[in-house]
Parts: C-alpha cells; structure tokens; sequence
C-alpha cells in the first residue's frame, strides 16, 4: 500500500518518517510550497531531535516524496492519512477548517475507493463529520471508510515515540479498515487497540488531559511543600515508586504548555459543557496552570522589591527542552509580566526564538548564556535545557549584579547553587 500524508508539520512529517521507515511507499502533500520544498531537500522547518537525519534518509532513497500536487497525490494513493492542525478557537473549540478542507479535497479528487484515517487531535464525532465532508464533495459516488488513528508523540521525543509506541489505538467500525491499518502497523511490537472511532477520539483527549492533571497536582503539591519546608521532588521520588502512580509527569514546575495539553485540555472541558457534564477537576486543572507561572514570579518580586528597572536574565523560552515549540510556554508569560512592570529583559535560548511581536522588541535576545547574564539582578530558569545544569555556575555568576536565582523547572541542586553564593528558590524544592 501507498500512504499518502495530509499535512507535513509535526505529527505529518513524523508519520510520514515512520511509515517510511517501516517500509511503505509515503508521499507528504500540503499546500505551504516553501515547507515541501525544504522537506525535498531532507529538512525540517521546526526542531526534533532526531527526525530530519531519518526524513532525509527516505528521501534519498526515493521511498518519502513530497508535493504540493492534490489532485495527483489523492488519485494516486489508497490510503489517506489526515494529520493538519485542529488549534483552539477563540472560544476554546476547536478549530476544523482545515481538516473539513483536507476532507473536502479528498471527496473531490477520488477516483475509486479510500480509506482515510484522521490521525490529528479532533473532538469527538468528528470522524462522522469526515465522512460527510468527503461525501458532499464526490463528483461521483465511490466507497471510503473513515478511521481514526490518534498519535500518542511528545514533542522532543517524537522519533523514539514513534518508532517505538507504547501501543497503536484504531477505531474503525469498518473490518476491512481495520486489517489494513494492522497490515500498516504490522512491524511495531506494542498492544494494539481496535474500538469505535468516537472511543479512539477520546482516548487521545482523556490521555492528556490525564497527564495535564498529573502535572498540575505536583504543582499545587509543591506550594503546600513550601509550607512545610519539604522538597517536593523527594516525594515524586516516593510517589513514583508505587506502580500505580508512576514516575512520569510528576516533576512541579512552572507549569504545562506546548501544542497539545493546553488545546486538548479546553477542547474536552468545553464538549462537557455543551453537554452539561462538568468536568470539574479538568477545569481546576486550567485554572492552576494559568496562574502557576505567577508564583515563582511572586517569590523573586518579594526577593527584589519590585521589577522596575531590574535587569532579568530568562533562562529558556521553548515549553519543554529538545523542541523549538513556544505555544503557551510560561516563558512568555513571564516575559509579558516583567515588561508590564518595567524591568529590563534578556533572552537565551538555544532553540526557540520570539515571535515577531512588537511587545517582544523591548526583550534582547542573547546568543550566548553570558550575554544575557549580563548585570542581571536576578536569573530565571524556565525550559530545563540539559545544558544549563552543566554550566559553570561559580565562574558565571561574576556576570551577574545579584547572585539571585529562581529555578521554574526545579533543574539545580539548591544546596550546590547557595554553596556557590547564590540565594536559590525553586518551586518546593528549596530543602
């Protein structure tokens, strides 16, 4: 079987990578020619670790090809892989427009049977809603089966993900469907899971509005270790021993961003409304994750006095380490609220870059850790690059003004950084 993959961002170009490696013949189709031309050439218009050396390999070798040619690539392949982006609205639903188009396109250019597969993040129902998108638009009657197909990819770790899922959820009504997509998936050695595809579609949401929560509780865990002078960090050690709970997604911090948890988290919130089924700790989980970012900000303005005229060095601006992704990353958030109060702001990350804002053009964007530094009254660590815990810490801090840190991400060993002279405050791991 050909693949054909509808979209090349994140979760497209990986799919398309994985499938490559896999064996198949995969063709890439989307409309932005600047992305397929750089995807020609084996390389990546965003940051993951990993991918490009793999897209480039199967590019090389024939088996990954990419165009921008809709009506050539949807006649020509069988198997159709939707994987375009479903943001937020600005009413918390998501956003269809372009996987309505991508169906709409589908239903136009089919010349005999396809089986489509929505591998993006969508609301519930919206496989039914694929289909009727794709029916209206034939110019002539053929068969399709509609299946749903979600990625389970962190960002920064997509290709390990990816190569190696922990299991492969299909929902498909449809038995002919569904031995395609275990024939597709026949090399991978993980569990795999055949359900209806409103099931598969909320799977994917419950999964990370699950680990949102997870993230959040250790959140408002670490405020109550404050309290008692515990470090919370020793007790997600404790906590993530027992089976039951597990290690991952209990490390406290500044809080949840990226692509996925904020969106997801909205989207599934606001179909429970619809429905007047409140999910009520999913939107506590919002609520302290919008304000989390606010309470290391609130230990260093106690520390310094106030922030006017301060000059702040930010540590990181990526949501996570290992991608380049910024979306509702708490760096921003703080950066917006120290230039409300006046302070003076340098950046250093070694990935990510600002977007082009006119309220980013007061930030000065550093390409070196030093640079940003630079007189500093305090340093706040907010994307826990592998890099910035193997920095020299007692020769950097003669850069510094003030031998102030406030760690976001928990990265440091409190007792290191206030042996070298620093005043230190994480996020309940100050003991």
């Amino acid at each position: 079987m050909n693949i054909l993959i509808i979209g090349t961002g994140y979760v497209g170009a990986t799919t398309a990578m994985v499938f490559a490696e896999s064996g198949w013949q995969v063709t890439g189709l989307d409309v932005d020619a600047g992305k397929i031309e750089r995807l020609r050439q084996g390389r990546l218009h965003f940051h993951e670790p990993g991918l490009e050396d793999l897209i480039a390999k199967h590019v090389s070798s024939g088996r990954l090809l990419f165009t921008t040619d809709k009506e050539t690539a949807i006649a020509g392949h069988e198997v159709i892989f939707i994987c375009v982006g479903t943001p937020s609205q600005p009413d918390g639903n998501a956003d269809l427009r372009y996987i309505r188009q991508a169906s709409e396109d589908i239903g136009h250019w089919m010349n005999g049977y396809k089986l489509v597969v929505t591998k993006s993040t969508v609301p519930i129902g919206t496989q039914e809603q694929v289909k009727a998108w794709i029916e209206a638009a034939q110019r002539q009657p053929h068969l399709f089966d509609v299946a749903s197909n979600p990625e389970f990819l962190r960002e920064g770790k997509a290709v390990e993900d990816a190569l190696r899922p922990d299991r492969i959820v299909i929902g498909t009504d449809n038995a002919k469907a569904a031995e395609q997509l275990l024939t597709l998936y026949q090399s991978f050695q993980c569990p795999r899971i055949i359900t209806t595809p409103r099931t598969a579609e909320l799977i994917k949401y419950a999964s990370n509005a699950f680990l949102a929560t997870k993230i959040t509780y250790m959140n408002e865990l670490a405020r109550l270790c404050d309290e008692f002078e515990v470090n919370v960090n020793e007790v997600a050690t404790g906590m993530g021993l027992d089976p039951r709970i597990g290690p991952s997604f209990l490390q406290a911090g500044l809080g949840y961003g990226g692509s996925c948890f904020p969106k997801d988290v909205l989207e599934l919130v606001m179909t429970a409304r619809k429905l007047q089924v409140p999910l009520r700790i999913l939107e506590e989980v919002m609520e302290v994750n919008r304000t989390q970012f606010t309470y290391l900000l609130d230990k260093a303005r106690t520390r310094l006095g106030d922030f006017a005229n301060k000059n702040i060095a930010i540590l990181g601006l990526a949501f996570k380490p290992d991608t380049n992704d910024i979306r509702e990353a708490p760096a921003l958030r703080i950066i917006h609220e120290l230039l409300l109060e006046q302070a003076n702001v340098r950046l250093f990350d070694p990935v990510a870059t600002l977007p082009a804002h006119a309220s980013y053009q007061a930030v000065t964007v550093c390409s070196l850790v030093e640079e940003a530094l630079h007189n500093a009254d305090a340093v706040i660590l907010c994307t826990e690059w592998p890099a910035f815990g193997q920095l020299d810490w007692e020769n950097l801090k003669g850069h510094l003004k003030q031998l102030n840190f406030f760690d976001g991400r928990n990265m440091m060993d409190a007792r290191l950084m206030r042996g070298i002279g620093f005043y230190y405050q994480g996020i309940g791991n100050d003991y």
